[in-house]
């Protein structure tokens, strides 16, 4: 009887260590071609335009807050060359445009604008780090990244997904990241997760690839009379 049931358990371990092995295959398969699709859409992404939901969870208070605008989107190979223009329409209107690693955030209703370096920035401003890794290719991924598949999962309620997980492989002012990919290699939507816990979510909804945006969309002007606030 213990021959038996020795035998028994060295079947069932062996079954188990098959199955794990063989899911596990499976995942590099499905991710393999995860970031495959994303490769072709980074590729034929020339322009984005699309509504934009944000949003930012304080750990410490388990408080959240959440913003909806739209957004005009050129992507880059290099974060620094990547342009982005955002323009909150809740809960308060609020503009903001990045381009060359830098970032104006104006505030009409305060007559103020925060300006500052993209990698540094807080609040609403974070928004355009967050859309950056929605630009990077598969070769970018790979080597600064350690990628895992997590599963499928819906967004925005209808929107079928597959969930990655991004984590640095080297020290990074952030603790990782996680893409949420539609079907055609989009990332539909983006999270950073900070040190302390905190997160920004940035959701994508309407999109419009390769919509005509000028160069002119991403200059922000306030008037003469807002005060500038280094961020």
């Amino acid at each position: 009887m213990k021959f038996i049931n020795r035998a028994f358990l060295m079947a069932l371990f062996a079954v188990v260590v098959g199955f794990a092995a063989a899911s596990q295959a499976s995942a590099q398969g499905i991710l393999s071609d995860i970031l495959k699709r994303m490769d072709t859409n980074n590729k034929g992404l020339k322009s984005l335009r699309s509504n934009i939901k944000m949003s930012k969870h304080n750990a410490q208070l388990d408080e959240y807050d959440l913003y909806e605008g739209t957004v005009q989107y050129l992507p880059a190979p290099a974060k620094e060359k990547i342009r982005v223009r955002i323009d909150w329409t809740k809960p308060v209107e609020e503009q903001l445009a990045v381009g060359g690693g830098k970032y104006i955030l104006y505030r009409p209703r305060l007559k103020q604008a925060i300006v500052g370096n993209v990698d540094s920035a807080k609040g609403n401003a974070e928004a355009g780090g967050a859309l950056a890794f929605m630009s990077m290719s598969r070769e970018q991924l790979k080597a600064n990244y350690d990628v895992a598949y997590i599963g499928e999962e819906t967004v925005n309620g209808s929107v079928r997904t597959w969930h990655i997980k991004l984590t640095p492989k080297s020290a990074t002012s952030y603790k990782g990241a996680d893409l949420w990919v539609d079907v055609n290699g989009m990332p539909v939507q983006a999270k950073v997760i900070e040190k302390n816990n905190d997160s920004t979510t940035i959701q994508l909804t309407a999109i419009d690839r390769n919509a005509t945006v000028k160069a002119d969309d991403f200059v922000i002007k306030p008037p003469k009379d807002t005060k500038i606030i280094q961020g």
